[in-house]
Parts: C-alpha cells; sequence; structure tokens
C-alpha cells in the first residue's frame, strides 16, 4: 500500500474542489465536497498507477510529503 497527498482547491467559478496529486504529475479530478474529492481522487490515483502499469512504465512514488505554508504579506 503506498500513501499519496492530494491537494484540494477551491475552484470559485465552477464550486466545489480541484484534487491534484503532486507525485502523480497530470493526476487531477474535481469534487464537490471533501468526501467526493477523496473519493474521486483515490479512484483517479488507481487508474492512473494501472495505466503506467499496463503501459511497462515505474509507478512514481511519494517519498516526502509535500509542505504547504502560509505567509502574511503586508501590501
Amino acid at each position: 500500500m503506498q500513501n499519496y497527498t492530494i491537494i484540494l482547491e477551491p475552484d470559485h467559478d465552477e464550486g466545489g474542489y480541484t484534487v491534484t496529486v503532486p507525485a502523480l504529475p497530470g493526476c487531477i479530478t474535481q469534487g464537490e465536497s471533501t468526501e467526493q474529492c477523496i473519493e474521486r481522487a483515490r479512484e483517479a490515483i488507481l487508474g492512473y498507477i494501472e495505466s503506467l502499469q499496463l503501459a511497462g512504465e515505474p509507478v512514481p512514488e511519494e517519498t516526502e510529503s509535500p509542505q504547504m505554508i502560509v505567509i502574511n504579506i503586508a501590501a
């Protein structure tokens, strides 16, 4: 079993969230709620990995979780 970090970004135009998987370039999905995003991310990750395996390509592993830091800027 492999762990992958997912990032949920609010979609202000369409509502819900856009979901990306930093360790799997191009693995993107979307959802209306956090729960739906997690479910769809699992499906997207499994499909992504399956397509790599069918093509004989290596499956990237996440060795370090990405960090997100919010900083304040006086403007």
